[in-house]
């Protein structure tokens, strides 16, 4: 067998014009955690919530636990194409996320606020990663980050405007 089928992979330096990628990277880390975090709690919303607002949120939750998987791998690839590795185990992948575990069963409104509670707190980690972005000339993060942030905002208000009592 070759060393060309045994390779490795590794961090790499770019040369594309990012003067920070190391740091860019680290950030985009924090929000693939955030990502696959909330991926796992937005699905079990999905399963577990019941009540007349059920099909509601049953079908939010699908649409938004797909686009937050898709996003994910976006990210990983940005994260790579920066030079950098992504977490290779579910421990280190999930580490530093912002989103709050469910404790318990609770009522569907209560779990549509707590989603877009996370929403929100991952919208404002992703407007430090375009500034932080923008800092090293990384026009690239900063527009997936901006697209991510959008896609955020837009979801709190969905789940808080289902849970308005």
């Amino acid at each position: 067998m070759t060393n060309a089928l045994n390779t490795a992979p590794e961090v790499v330096d770019i040369d594309t014009g990012v003067t920070d990628a190391k740091a860019v990277a680290k950030e985009l880390s924090k929000v693939l955690a955030d990502t696959y975090n909330l991926t796992i709690k937005t699905h079990a919303v999905h399963w577990n919530v019941e009540g007349p607002m059920f099909y509601a949120v049953h079908n939010l939750t699908e649409t938004q636990y797909g686009e937050l998987f898709a996003a994910a791998d976006v990210i990983a690839e940005r994260i790579r194409a920066l030079g950098r590795l992504t977490a290779m185990s579910p421990g280190d992948l999930l580490q530093g996320s912002v989103v709050q575990d469910i404790k318990e069963a609770d009522d569907a409104i209560t779990l549509c606020e707590s989603l877009a509670e996370d929403h929100v707190n991952i919208a404002k980690r992703l407007h430090d990663v375009i500034e932080k972005a923008g800092k090293a000339d990384d026009p690239v993060t900063e527009d997936l980050a901006t697209a991510r942030a959008a896609f955020h905002e837009k979801a709190a208000w969905m789940l808080r405007a289902l849970a308005a009592k």
